[in-house]
């Protein structure tokens, strides 16, 4: 197999079998054992729309479950731009701006959309929002194209920009001069991921699983487990929502790269400890416009903010963060970095955020870093 360096990355290509597709979201390919080890699923079918599940070893309590419910409710009241009772709905709406208050939660979210942004040079950026719903990925989902959106999108054409039209002030504060549509899905549902396992990890549920394990090991040492040992324990637990995966596990899990053409095949394997390992496509989130009777133009949400257009060079991406590089948010940047690997050089975010990857380009060519913990067919 052929060997490319680029720069902080080593990188082996290779051409994935014709019968394969393009693009993959991440799902779990072994869950017979993880079911063993992790027998009770807590399911949030709703949650940002696409639902999302945690396993665990033990049952999630019916309080933690109401605080998951109740964070995972303020998290889109307050991000979601499918709600119109949302701050970013507000945002889309305020005539002549504002300032909007959101949860001290979202600071970091923010920090990390700062990042992301200068690291690709205006790629990234939460005001693509306003493209999405030009290119007709709207609250309502009409994917209908407006007639004069080539003339209009992307920050090209005058699109408001994050940090100019739209300024952090006090952390946690937006400030606006006119409407903004702003979307966070970037790192939006990763962001979220991390939230619910901060909550699992500080749950009296990170405490029984400890003290139960030592228990059972040794039932003879119950009076030696120091009560700070009792408070620093972190539990077990995966969470999956569906292309961003959060892994606290004492043995790996498997995860495989999907097949979109085939959701029943797949076109590699990870194997993922503790950390997040997230993966962005357009397969799952495409629609066609009729441009003429002859001529249909595929459309697609991964979008360049600069010009606002769909990304045709890139189809899959997969990253893969270490808990330990990025302590209480590793799934966010995750999330973020399989979509900015879309629109960006893998070295040049390599300068800002330590992870690994793996991407599959236009012409089936797949782009793996030294060490993503994972390998295609």
């Amino acid at each position: 197999m052929p060997h490319a360096t680029y720069s902080a990355y080593q990188v082996a290509q290779a051409r994935t079998p014709p019968s394969r597709a393009r693009a993959s979201i991440v799902g779990m390919d072994s869950l017979a054992p993880l079911a063993h080890r992790m027998p009770y699923t807590a399911a949030f079918p709703k949650a940002l729309g696409t639902g999302l599940l945690i396993s665990t070893p033990r049952p999630i309590t019916a309080e933690l479950r109401g605080e998951m419910e109740r964070f995972i409710d303020e998290y889109e009241h307050a991000l979601s731009r499918f709600r119109a009772d949302s701050l970013v709905a507000h945002i889309g709406n305020a005539k002549h701006g504002g300032h909007f208050d959101f949860p001290d939660w979202a600071g970091p979210l923010f920090d990390l959309y700062d990042a992301l942004h200068a690291a690709t040079r205006g790629a990234i950026d939460p005001c693509v929002g306003e493209d999405l719903i030009r290119l007709g990925y709207d609250p309502a989902l009409s994917f209908t194209v407006e007639a004069d959106a080539g003339e209009r999108l992307g920050a090209l054409h005058g699109r408001a920009v994050w940090g100019r039209d739209v300024v952090r002030s006090s952390g946690t504060t937006l400030v606006t001069r006119s409407p903004v549509h702003v979307d966070f899905g970037a790192c939006g549902k990763g962001y979220l991921v991390d939230s619910l396992g901060g909550l699992l990890t500080d749950s009296e549920l990170s405490r029984t699983s400890h003290v139960k394990s030592a228990e059972t090991t040794n039932p003879t040492c119950q009076s030696s487990i120091s009560d700070s040992k009792r408070e620093s324990a972190a539990p077990e637990f995966v969470i999956d929502a569906g292309g961003d995966l959060l892994a606290r596990t004492n043995k790996p899990i498997r995860v495989a790269l999907e097949d979109p053409d085939d959701p029943s095949c797949a076109v590699g394997v990870a194997l993922i400890g503790d950390g997040a390992f997230c993966a962005s496509a357009p397969s799952r989130r495409h629609w066609e416009v009729a441009v003429n009777e002859q001529t249909h133009l595929a459309i697609h949400h991964l979008l360049n903010a600069i010009d606002g257009l769909p990304v045709q060079q890139t189809e899959a991406a997969w990253v893969a963060v270490q808990s330990a590089s990025f302590g209480d948010y590793p799934t966010a940047v995750a999330d973020g970095l399989a979509t900015a690997l879309f629109v960006a050089d893998p070295n040049e975010l390599r300068s800002v955020f330590v992870f690994d990857c793996a991407t599959l380009d236009a012409d089936r060519h797949a782009t793996i870093s030294a060490g993503f913990p994972g390998r295609f067919f």
